[in-house]
């Protein structure tokens, strides 16, 4: 059963297994960040957050009150939705963490950066899933004559492998980025923990970040708690159905 839970790591997945060939790397992407909805033809939580743009304060004018002020969690914040609207989802995050430094007791600053750090993820693998579909096609379009030896082919394909090694380069740099970005989803969700220990949403929520990340453990102790805290709630079976393929892929 740990398989099924190991196909969800996107990013630690990626990162064990960066230089693959395409073939691989085809399958690895098709797996992708199922939660997100991000190349299915779904909706992504960096779509839902982009898709709230229009109307508000101008970058500029916010930019310039948090120069202004810069104690000020309000003027931060107003950046932060900014660049939301203006579509710089990772300049947003920036912003955010600002206004959650500033009111680190704030629970819907804290639910807003998780959420942004997520879209960061999210355009992550949108990133990673175009770079594999142009190299495949750059590395298809390559059909020169190799040398041979007695009507054997020798050296390979120096072209596919020189366009492999420059991917798998990018592909580390993208998967990183990404990596930090869930990283800071699960600090905000455990900040967010600490603060509404009794909210089991909070604790579902960090155990799914968890787990896109690869931090197996901090998803065990969040499903676990989620138990606790709403032993009724619809999605127990789901839960403990999660839970023990993670029991399992911690123990293998």
């Amino acid at each position: 059963m740990a398989p099924a839970i190991e196909d969800t790591m996107f990013f630690p997945r990626l990162r064990r297994h960066a230089k693959w060939m395409f073939v691989a790397l085809a399958l690895v992407f098709a797996l992708g960040f199922v939660g997100f909805g991000v190349g299915a033809g779904g909706v992504g939580i960096g779509d839902i957050i982009r898709g709230g743009g229009g109307g508000g304060t101008s970058v500029s004018d916010a930019r310039k009150q948090t120069e202004e002020r810069p104690n000020d969690a309000k003027a931060w914040q107003d950046l932060a939705t900014a660049l939301q609207a203006d579509g710089d989802v990772a300049a947003a995050v920036d912003a955010q963490a600002r206004v959650v430094e500033l009111r680190p007791d704030d629970a819907n600053a804290l639910r807003e950066l998780a959420a942004l750090s997520f879209a960061v993820a999210a355009d992550k693998q949108l990133e990673l899933q175009q770079l594999q579909a142009r190299a495949a096609l750059a590395a298809a379009g390559h059909n020169f004559p190799r040398p041979t030896i007695g009507g054997v082919e020798i050296g390979g394909d120096a072209v596919g492998r020189a366009v492999n090694a420059q991917v798998a380069d990018e592909i580390a740099k993208i998967s990183g980025e990404g990596q930090a970005a869930l990283g800071a989803a699960i600090d905000a969700y455990q900040q967010l923990a600490a603060l509404q220990p009794d909210d089991p949403s909070v604790q579902l929520e960090l155990a799914q970040a968890a787990i896109q990340a690869g931090e197996l453990q901090t998803a065990i102790d969040a499903y676990e708690r989620f138990l606790v805290l709403a032993p009724d709630d619809p999605s127990v079976a789901d839960v403990k159905r999660q839970l023990k393929q993670l029991r399992a892929a911690v123990a293998g």
